[in-house]
């Protein structure tokens, strides 16, 4: 990530400098990154790319998006904790995903271990919010020149710890806070950034799963 927090992008609109000037990556900044989810199947796919995604850029990820929702059954837990060997296999052998065995069959092994986190919270997304860190309020500018980014927190080392505690695997520390920061659970975007107070707005008003 760049030192530099935001920058200019070609529209003229200041965004996260991660952004940088690939449409892709503009597109997703804009209109998912931040945004906090609470839909299960979304937050399951997340976890399984951002699994996917250790060792490579995320823009590769991205890119291969739609293969892996074909080739995972759109990312239902049910579904790919189903799979077997011959669904290892036929993923081995499809170009369109990273065919990389131990993250494959991380992922379909994390199908099951969400089954269980649904049977004991309710929901992945009552699970995954429970780990949501105190932050400054919604729509509080955070000095930028205290602001920094980070890799990790004392919140995604705790969720995972507790997933790999539950049997998930390619979930550590770095993975988990990205899958907070991607899904909303913590207001990543940078100061200056036009989509910081479109999350905090969304953050402000969202009705936490799980809580009463």
């Amino acid at each position: 990530m760049s030192d530099v927090p935001v920058t200019r992008g070609p529209d003229g609109l200041t965004r996260c400098s991660w952004a940088g000037d690939s449409p892709d990556y503009i597109a997703y900044h804009d209109l998912e990154w931040g945004r906090p989810v609470t839909d299960d199947t979304r937050l399951f796919e997340k976890v399984c790319l951002e699994g996917f995604q250790s060792g490579l850029s995320w823009l590769t990820i991205l890119r291969k998006r739609e293969n892996f929702r074909s080739a995972f059954a759109g990312f239902d837990p049910a579904a790919v904790a189903r799979f077997d060997h011959h669904d290892v296999e036929r993923l081995m052998n499809d170009a369109g995903i990273i065919r990389h065995r131990g993250k494959i069959t991380a992922a379909v092994n994390n199908a099951s271990r969400a089954l269980e986190v649904i049977d004991e919270f309710g929901s992945l997304a009552a699970y995954f919010w429970s780990w949501e860190p105190e932050r400054c309020p919604p729509n509080r500018e955070p000095d930028p020149q205290e602001w920094a980014p980070t890799a990790t927190t004392t919140e995604s080392v705790a969720l995972a710890r507790d997933l790999k505690r539950r049997g998930w695997r390619f979930v550590g520390p770095t993975t988990a806070y990205a899958f907070m920061q991607a899904m909303g659970l913590v207001n990543d975007h940078a100061p200056g950034c036009h989509v910081r107070s479109v999350v905090d707005d969304l953050r402000a008003g969202l009705d936490r799963p799980g809580r009463p």
